[in-house]
């Protein structure tokens, strides 16, 4: 049966959207497009009609929710008073975001497949990563403190979720929540 370009379109971000959150929890290599599909509600059959390769996918997965994750930091940008970058590290160095992967920075989730895969994910990666900076820059900071700064809130995450004991992985979002909030 043809569904209608709206429903095809629909259908096409409901995949993007569930592809997102399981890559973001399991890597692309740990997501089947069996499960993706099954996720979004769909059959299998129909992923190839949608989307040219799984890696095709992986990369608009990847923007997608870098975009998102660009549109959060602009609303907590303009939600803070004060300090952006202190409320950036404070949303980011969370418990929600170090315990809910699926739902967390894809620079976090998926940086080792884009460094492993390359192409079209990579490319992703580093424009979404670039955007990120650029809030960043935003506030006052330059090129190479902004990178620095980036780098600081990712890595402390990415510790955080690898040590698997809550006492060190809070020890670990609180010391770089305090080292982000001293003048640059």
């Amino acid at each position: 049966m043809k569904v209608s370009r709206e429903q095809a379109e629909r259908n096409r971000a409901t995949v993007v959207e569930a592809a997102s959150r399981l890559f973001r929890a399991q890597g692309v290599e740990g997501a089947g497009i069996a499960t993706i599909m099954a996720q979004s509600g769909l059959t299998h059959g129909g992923f190839y009609k949608q989307f040219g390769s799984k890696e095709a996918l992986a990369a608009e997965a990847c923007s997608h929710s870098l975009e998102r994750s660009a549109t959060h930091w602009r609303d907590i940008a303009d939600a803070a008073h004060g300090d952006v970058l202190a409320a950036i590290a404070t949303d980011y160095l969370s418990p929600r975001n170090r315990d809910m992967p699926e739902s967390g920075c894809a620079l976090i989730g998926l940086c080792a497949d884009a460094a492993r895969r390359g192409g079209a994910l990579a490319d992703a990666f580093r424009h979404g990563m670039d955007g990120l900076a650029g809030i960043l820059e935003q506030q006052g900071l330059d090129r190479e403190q902004a990178l620095t700064r980036l780098s600081q809130l990712v890595g402390a995450m990415v510790l955080a979720r690898a040590v698997k004991d809550e006492p060190l992985s809070e020890e670990i979002m609180a010391a770089t929540r305090a080292a982000l909030s001293k003048p640059v």
